[in-house]
């Protein structure tokens, strides 16, 4: 059964899609709606490889804590461990919420969509 926040979020993900004409959201709302089982779990380490200083990053699924980032990044997931967040943070980069990503970035143009 889907929680009462995620259909919120998918709702609002779908509405910033249409009303900035950005794919990125609606595709996001559809990772929302997946079963928790069907979505994927990414280490620091591979976040890492496929990001550069400054990136900011949205990850539909869950952030796990092994590895290190080594540059700053702007993070966006549904799930993450503690591990993760701590190292994120403390290497200089911030995490934010669905709603704050598509404030900064209403057309996701900028915004760089792993998984």
């Amino acid at each position: 059964m889907t929680s009462q926040v995620v259909i919120q979020m998918s709702k609002e993900l779908k509405k910033a899609s249409s009303k900035n004409n950005a794919p990125i959201w609606a595709k996001l709302a559809e990772y929302a709606l997946k079963p928790s089982v069907a979505r994927r779990n990414i280490n620091l380490y591979r976040i890492g490889q496929l990001t550069k200083d400054n990136d900011t990053v949205v990850f539909p699924g869950k952030v796990l804590g092994t590895g290190n980032v080594p540059h700053k990044i702007t993070l966006c997931s549904f799930s993450i461990s503690e591990s993760a967040a701590t190292k994120i943070i403390e290497s200089g980069g911030k995490l934010i919420t669905h709603s704050e990503l598509i404030e900064k970035f209403p057309t996701g143009k900028g915004v760089i969509l792993l998984g």
